[in-house]
Parts: C-alpha cells; structure tokens; sequence
C-alpha cells in the first residue's frame, strides 16, 4: 500500500475526529458531550459490532495461536523494558510502575482500533483475541501492582480487592459480547436474522461515533505540547514506535507469523494508550496528570504516524 493509498483509507477517520475537534473548539457541540458519546460506543455499539462478527466469523481463523502467542512474548518483554526503566529511574511505588506498563503496552481497542480495523481492513474481528489477552493478563498484572501499592482503611485486603476489581473488567460489555458470540457460534445455536441485522445497523455506528467521541475530547482539553516532559516523551516513543517495531520482531522473524496477522498485531501495537489509563490513575490516585497528557498525545501521534504503518505493513 502507497502512501497516497494509505492516507485515502485514512480519510474516514480523520473525517470524524477532526470533525469532532473542530466542533468542539467552536463550541458548536459542547466538549462535555464526549463523555455521552464514548459511553454509547463502548457500552453498547462496539459491543453489538463484535457480537454480530464474532457469532457469524471462524473461530479456527480468529484464534491464530501462533500470532496470539507472540503478541503476549512481544507485550511482556516491552512490559518487562518498561518496569526496568521506571525502577532505574527511581520510582519505587507499584502504582507508578503499573501505570507506566499500561501506558507503554496497553492499546486503545474499543475508541481506536476498532475503528481504525473497520475503515483499513473491513473488519475488526481480529481485535478481539488481543482483547480478551488485554483484560484477563495484562489488566489482571496492572490491577494486581495497583492493589498492592493501595492501603486505606475499608478497601479490604489485597485478595479481595483484586477479586473485586477482576471480576468488574471480566463483566464490561466488550467482554460481554465477545463471549456470548464465541459461545453461541461453538454450540451453533441460531440466532434469528433479525437480531443480527440490528446488531449490524448499531454496530455500523461504532466506528464513527468513537472517533467523534474521541475528537470532541481532544477539542475540548486542548493540547499543551511546550508542557510536555522527558518522561512523556519516551513513553510516547515506547508505545507509539517502539512497541509496535518490538512486535513485529518477536512475532515476524522470532515467531514466524506471517501475512494478514502479522500486519494486525504490529497495526494493534501501533495504536494508543487507552483511556482506561486515566480511569485506573484516579481510582489509585496516581500519576494521573501523567495519564491524561498520555492518552491524549498518544492518540495524536498515533493519528500521524498511521499512514506509515499502513505502509510499512502492507505486502
């Protein structure tokens, strides 16, 4: 794919988001709004998007173990790279360190990938085996620093605390519907037509709805770059370049996937911190001037850096 190739695929997106920024910054739909929107997105378009296309896809061609498998190898050692760093850097507090993880090897799946996917590759169902990796590894080894960095009295012990919070990312609706589309496909129970087609006709709106919702955000908070700090910067680098190059080392000469997969996972590498990383940063009270200059730069850089990663993939 040629750079003119790459940035016409790319029009959709920047469409909706730069819509969604301009909007906002002439308060034309207020900032607030996006809050409204993402939830939409996320609680209930991205879901019925993934239900529909997981219930209707191959499971033997979604679940690529070999792909699945150098994901995980390329997300623990940046994961690994990352906690060195911090400690090296003097920062002690589990907290800090399970935020700068996430920061540097969690990707932005529900408000970025996913649409993203749609608009370059037609679907984003190949989003959802890294999901589910996110939320039951990645989510569990954050959550389970976060909790033992946390003290304060009433917040239980550290086991039931960690249950607590598990049990909450196994229930969020993206989960959700990803299981409920692999287990009615494995047991082939038929889901009427009309169910699917509705699932379809929201799902449809997913993709825009999140970039919009994204771009209003953005709009919104402005963008303080003269601001931004050493620290910021290379945790953008790691995530936004180095984490995407790692992978496709480990996955492309190490494991040897090859092909379609290969481009998802080094695209999936590529995208941004999720805004999750801002959430996680208020309930444990930590770096979280840090996490929101993150999200948002990460997502910038992202948006730059996408039509040379379209065609650094593409065969």
């Amino acid at each position: 794919m040629g750079g003119a190739a790459a940035l016409e695929k790319l029009v959709p997106v920047l469409l909706a988001f730069g819509g969604g920024v301009l909007l906002a910054r002439r308060k034309a739909v207020p900032a607030e709004a996006a809050k409204a929107f993402s939830d939409y997105a996320f609680l209930f378009a991205v879901p019925c998007y993934l239900f529909g296309n997981i219930y209707a896809g191959d499971l033997a061609a979604l679940f690529d173990w070999r792909a699945i498998g150098g994901y995980a190898a390329a997300a623990a050692l940046a994961a690994a790279v990352v906690s060195v760093a911090a400690v090296a850097h003097g920062i002690r507090d589990p907290r800090a360190v399970a935020l700068r993880v996430m920061a540097g090897v969690q990707v932005n799946t529900a408000y970025f990938a996913v649409p993203v996917f749609i608009t370059v590759f037609g679907t984003a169902a190949p989003i959802f085996p890294i999901l589910l990796f996110q939320v039951c590894v990645l989510s569990l080894v954050v959550i389970s620093l976060m909790e033992l960095g946390r003290a304060g009295p009433g917040a239980g012990g550290p086991g039931r605390r960690l249950a607590r919070a598990l049990g909450a990312s196994l229930a969020t609706p993206l989960v959700l519907a990803c299981n409920a589309g692999i287990v009615l496909n494995l047991l082939s129970v038929h889901v009427p037509d009309v169910v699917l087609d509705a699932a379809a006709f929201v799902g449809d709106s997913a993709s825009p709805v999140a970039l919009f919702a994204l771009g209003l955000h953005l709009g919104g908070v402005g963008l303080d770059l003269r601001g931004t700090t050493r620290e910021e910067l290379a945790l953008i680098a790691f995530k936004c370049v180095a984490f995407p190059v790692l992978t496709w080392a480990v996955c492309g000469p190490l494991v040897g996937v090859r092909g379609e997969w290969l481009a998802y996972l080094v695209l999936l590498a590529a995208m941004p911190t999720p805004q999750n990383l801002f959430i996680f940063a208020q309930r444990y009270d930590v770096g979280v001037a840090l996490s929101a200059s993150i999200v948002i730069k990460t997502s910038l850089a992202t948006l730059l850096l996408l039509p040379l990663w379209l065609q650094a993939v593409s065969p």
